[in-house]
């Protein structure tokens, strides 16, 4: 053990020293990190010590300062548990109908409380503007929780009523397209859904009255480009509304660009 409290000597691979700080609240044994040396480490455990010894809460969530060494999300742990009696292994802090999530301490992710198991066990990180979680060795985009698709677009496909991309509460989110390759737009004051389909650039299926009518003719566009040999995964519409034979009776009616079959 090393000489300053609630810091403790181990080894590297190679052979080196390094040092790992802990300490136990509540039963509870909890790991601080690991540190080069050991005035680190020990500066690292008297900051958790001082969040779980404040009784009077006068160590908030905008206390933590930039010379700190205990890392910013077991700061948030710790104070999570001080105020809540609930210690969560990532950053979460509970409020009295939501939670926060912090990413780093500048960016705060807003969740509603169904949420909570989920985000207790998987770590968020960001990536190109993305939130995902890692699960059994694959990312998974957050917005995937939400019926968002991939590759969907802020603003086109979908929006966060109070402008807020971090509050991802429910009642937060809308939904505007609901199907791959679908985009909708106002014309003299009714909806009209377009089909779009990539493939070195964006190709116009058609213009439909209906949302379902663009989801299946996105589908039959993409049958239509594997049918000429080109070989790109599309993902497809899924339509839980509709039994298979009037699935099938709307994509032998609807009419598709004849464009199509000059793509390659």
């Amino acid at each position: 053990m090393a000489s300053k409290t609630g810091v403790y000597t181990a080894k590297k691979k190679n052979g080196e020293t390094y040092y790992r700080a802990s300490l136990t609240y509540k039963n509870k044994h909890i790991s601080l990190g690991s540190f080069d040396n050991a005035k680190d480490a020990n500066q690292a455990y008297n900051e958790a010590k001082k969040i779980i010894d404040d009784k009077k809460g006068s160590i908030t969530k905008e206390s933590y300062g930039k010379k700190s060494k205990l890392a910013h999300d077991k700061f948030i742990c710790l104070l999570n548990f001080r105020d809540n009696g609930i210690y969560f292994a990532t950053p979460i802090y509970l409020l009295k109908n939501y939670f926060e999530y912090y990413l780093n301490s500048d960016t705060i992710i807003k969740f509603d409380r169904d949420d909570l198991f989920f985000y207790a066990s998987h770590k968020i990180q960001q990536r190109g503007g993305y939130l995902f979680i890692s699960d059994y060795g694959s990312q998974y985009k957050i917005l995937g929780r939400y019926g968002i698709k991939p590759f969907a677009v802020y603003g086109r496909d979908y929006v966060m009523v109070n402008d807020d991309k971090y509050d991802y509460r429910y009642s937060n989110i809308k939904v505007i397209n609901n199907y791959v390759g679908v985009q909708v737009e106002e014309k003299n004051g009714r909806s009209v859904y377009t089909a779009i389909i990539h493939k070195v650039g964006n190709h116009i299926i058609g213009r439909y009255e209906s949302e379902i009518d663009a989801a299946i003719a996105y589908n039959k566009a993409a049958d239509i480009l594997h049918k000429n040999g080109i070989k790109k995964n599309y993902a497809k519409n899924y339509i839980v509304s509709l039994k298979k034979d009037e699935y099938l009776q709307i994509y032998d009616e609807l009419t598709v660009s004849e464009k199509l079959n000059e793509i390659k």
